[in-house]
């Protein structure tokens, strides 16, 4: 009889603070602060400023300062995101099903992956005393450096839907996310170009010279491929010391709220289950197949910029100051595309800002252009850049409040949606960096010298200009399918809101019988 009252008691206890949480939620007070946002922002920049370095200077470092033929840096290459593709559904998948914890059900992913995800960084850009194992050396540590970020970055995407429940308070978050990404590959340009920079690089005038210099290097010509080394592992140093800066700051400024999404589920599903609803959904597929050709488009780009400014257009002593414009750019017109997006819609942003770089491709494609106009040509691209960045971000979440509204009864998979986006989108960069570098190979690029055969800027010419324009153009056609429109955008809102308000009923009348009791 004691324990009865004691029970309803804390019953009684129990059902005054859920109803005192409820009406507070109904007031609209549960808003997400703006440190925990910035804070939330900090944690997506390791994996920009990675990404960054690695886009733009992973291939550029294996050919002409680790002098690795492009036969073999294409095998790295194609290896390291196509292997990095398959982890992001898997770890999807294995994050769905984590149970929650005192750090909460995505966060310990991101603190345990850290550490090693920076040691296996470092190692890529250190260059072995062997050359014979030097493919297996860098295709190893490339794939486990690609393991480890995703274990940080795919709970980290999935944040989003559990740092809150207000779709504005995601929506704004997503904005700071943006911000400070694009910042993010300012940083990863910024570091890695501008330390890198500083080294006299020394090359030959042709081929022939190339390789009459293969059975003997110059002592000049070999302390200047040391202190370019030395420059690259120092890069990649301060790189993984701000990784570690902002995976702290992030497990420290943010929580996860278990009630971020009362139709979230704990019950874990079998892969299969979540691939068959993840990839029956017509909206999501629409959207992903979209972004997947005009991703294609700016890893192109980025895969393959460095060596059309160096060797194309003859800007050897400028490119790392060119992709830095790019990113700066980048970074300053978030915040324009971010008000565009509300003011005119979604999908308007995405015609609008991802075909701004057309023109200019086609400029840089067919003129010689000189110093002043590529750094034109940078600032535009840093436009559309900034908006392939914020739009498949901001987007993915109404597809994921259309996929809750029709299956009411099938929650929890956000993590899944998240991952298999970028599975896509990293596989086919695989393919594309792939073939880009073999294409080079066949083309009959050489290392170390100053002017490649004409072959080689031609081909680069196509990698960079005319084959992105066409992945541009054929993504936005493939937009044009995609069904969720603003109109409808809100429709979804007010329905999830009308199912979260019932629930908040329900619940406040059990709380209220359960106290009756």
């Amino acid at each position: 009889m004691e324990k009865q009252s004691e029970n309803a008691s804390c019953t009684g206890l129990l059902g005054q603070e859920q109803s005192a949480s409820l009406d507070k939620g109904r007031q609209g007070k549960h808003k997400l602060s703006v440190c925990s946002k910035i804070c939330y922002a900090i944690g997506g920049a390791p994996y920009q400023i990675t990404g960054c370095a690695l886009g733009f200077f992973l291939q550029i470092y294996l050919l002409d300062v680790v002098q690795m033929s492009a036969f073999n840096a294409s095998i790295i290459l194609f290896s390291g995101r196509v292997w990095d593709a398959i982890t992001d559904p898997l770890v999807g998948f294995f994050v769905s099903k984590s149970s929650w914890t005192g750090f909460g059900r995505l966060m310990p992913w991101i603190i345990l992956s850290t550490p090693f995800a920076v040691i296996s960084y470092f190692l890529i850009w250190f260059v072995p005393g062997f050359t014979g194992g030097q493919v297996l050396w860098y295709l190893t540590f490339y794939c486990l450096f690609q393991t480890l970020v995703t274990c940080f970055h795919v709970p980290y995407s999935a944040l989003t839907m559990f740092i809150s429940k207000e779709q504005s308070d995601r929506d704004s978050a997503t904005g700071y996310r943006m911000t400070v990404e694009v910042l993010g590959t300012v940083l990863g340009t910024a570091i890695q170009g501008q330390i890198v920079g500083k080294v006299d690089e020394t090359c030959v005038l042709n081929s022939s010279q190339n390789q009459s210099l293969d059975s003997g290097t110059s002592p000049q010509d070999l302390e200047s491929l040391t202190n370019m080394r030395q420059a690259y592992m120092i890069a990649a140093g301060v790189i993984c010391a701000i990784y570690v800066l902002c995976a702290i700051v992030l497990s420290l400024g943010v929580h996860e709220r278990r009630d971020s999404c009362e139709l979230l589920s704990d019950q874990p599903i079998s892969f299969w289950q979540g691939l068959k609803l993840v990839m029956s959904h017509g909206p999501y597929i629409k959207l992903i197949t979209g972004f997947l050709f005009t991703s294609l488009a700016f890893m192109l780009l980025e895969g393959n910029f460095a060596l059309f400014l160096k060797y194309t257009l003859q800007h050897r002593k400028h490119f790392q100051n060119i992709l830095l414009v790019i990113m700066i750019s980048a970074t300053l017109t978030v915040p324009f595309w971010q008000w565009f997006l509300t003011r005119f819609g979604k999908k308007t942003a995405v015609y609008f800002g991802i075909s701004s770089v057309v023109p200019f491709l086609i400029v840089a494609g067919v003129l010689q252009i000189n110093l002043i106009i590529t750094y034109v040509v940078a600032v535009a691209a840093g436009l559309s850049v900034a908006a392939a960045f914020l739009l498949p971000w901001s987007m993915l979440p109404d597809v994921i409040d259309d996929f809750v509204l029709k299956n009411p009864d099938s929650p929890g998979h956000e993590a899944i949606f998240f991952s298999f986006y970028v599975f896509f989108t990293k596989f086919a960069s695989g393919v594309s960096l792939g073939i880009s570098t073999l294409s080079l190979d066949f083309a009959g690029y050489h290392t170390g010298i100053c002017d490649q055969p004409e072959s080689v800027n031609v081909t680069l010419k196509l990698l960079v200009c005319a084959a992105p324009i066409l992945m541009i153009l054929i993504g936005l056609l493939l937009f044009k399918l995609y069904p969720i429109d603003e109109e409808k955008r809100k429709e979804n809102k007010k329905a999830l809101q009308l199912i979260r308000d019932n629930d908040r009923d329900s619940d406040s009348d059990s709380i209220e019988l359960a106290s009756n009791v």
